[in-house]
C-alpha cells in the first residue's frame, strides 16, 4: 500500500544538481521512508539537474523568470506547479533566483534552502558558487560549512535548521574548499528533510527548533 503520510517535495535547481541526486540517492524509490520527490523544477533548459530526474523517472519542469511579467506572475506559476503536484515542502538544491514573496508567504516555513557557507556569514544577493568560497578565503576564517535554512523574503535569511563545519586549510583554494564543503551538503540536505518529515523542526519566534531525537524511538512514517 502507497504510504499515504509521505512527504512531497519539489526541488527547485539551476545547474549540476549534484545536490538534487544526493536527496535522489537517499529517498527515490522507497529508499528513505516518509518522503517523496514528485516535481523538480528549472529556471534553465539546459540545467543538468533535469537529466537527473528524468532518468529517475520524476516529473520535471522549466520555469524562466523572464517569461513572466513579474516576480508575482512568476510566483504564482510555480504555485500552480506546487498545488498539481501536492507539494508538501520545497527544496531549493543550488536555485539561484528569488524566490517570489508571494511563495514565501504562501509557502511560510515549508521552503528550504542550502547554502555552501556558514550563515548568516558570507550569504546575500551575489554569494553564490565559487564567490562564496573565495570570500571564505580572503576573509581569513579558518572554518567553513554549509547551511540548510528555512526561506524567507531575504536572500539565505531565515531559520537556520541545520549547519555542518569543514576546515580551511592554509594552502586551499576557493575550488579545493569549494570540493570539501559540497561533500557536506550532500551529507546536510538530505539529513535535513529527514529532521522534517520525522517532525522533529518546529519554528518560533523566528528561530528553528530540532528536537533530540530519542533512543530506540523511530519516528518516520
Amino acid at each position: 500500500m502507497e504510504d499515504q503520510n509521505r512527504l512531497r517535495l519539489a526541488v527547485l535547481v539551476s545547474g549540476r544538481g549534484s545536490n538534487l541526486q544526493a536527496i535522489i540517492d537517499r529517498f527515490h524509490g522507497g529508499r528513505g521512508r516518509g518522503v517523496e520527490v514528485v516535481l523538480v523544477v528549472s529556471d534553465r533548459e539546459g540545467a543538468y539537474g533535469l537529466e537527473r530526474a528524468r532518468k529517475a523517472g520524476i516529473e520535471t519542469m522549466v520555469i524562466a523568470p523572464a517569461d513572466y511579467g513579474g516576480p508575482e506572475a512568476f510566483g504564482e506559476k510555480l504555485m500552480e506547479a506546487f498545488e498539481r503536484c501536492e507539494v508538501d515542502y520545497v527544496v531549493l538544491a543550488g536555485y539561484l533566483k528569488m524566490i517570489p514573496k508571494n511563495v514565501v508567504r504562501c509557502y511560510r516555513n515549508r521552503i528550504i534552502n542550502i547554502h555552501p557557507a556558514l550563515l548568516p556569514l558570507f550569504g546575500g544577493s551575489g554569494m553564490y558558487g565559487i564567490r562564496v568560497h573565495r570570500a571564505v578565503l580572503e576573509s581569513g576564517m579558518k572554518v567553513s560549512g554549509a547551511t540548510v535554512h528555512f526561506v524567507d523574503e531575504i536572500y539565505d535569511h531565515g531559520p537556520i535548521i541545520a549547519q555542518e563545519t569543514v576546515p580551511v586549510f592554509g594552502d586551499d583554494t576557493p575550488e579545493s574548499l569549494a570540493a570539501r564543503v559540497l561533500e557536506v551538503e550532500h551529507r546536510l540536505l538530505p539529513h535535513a528533510i529527514e529532521l522534517i518529515a520525522s517532525g522533529r523542526v518546529s519554528v518560533r519566534e523566528g528561530i528553528a527548533y530540532v528536537q533530540r531525537e530519542e533512543p530506540g524511538v523511530d519516528r518516520a512514517e
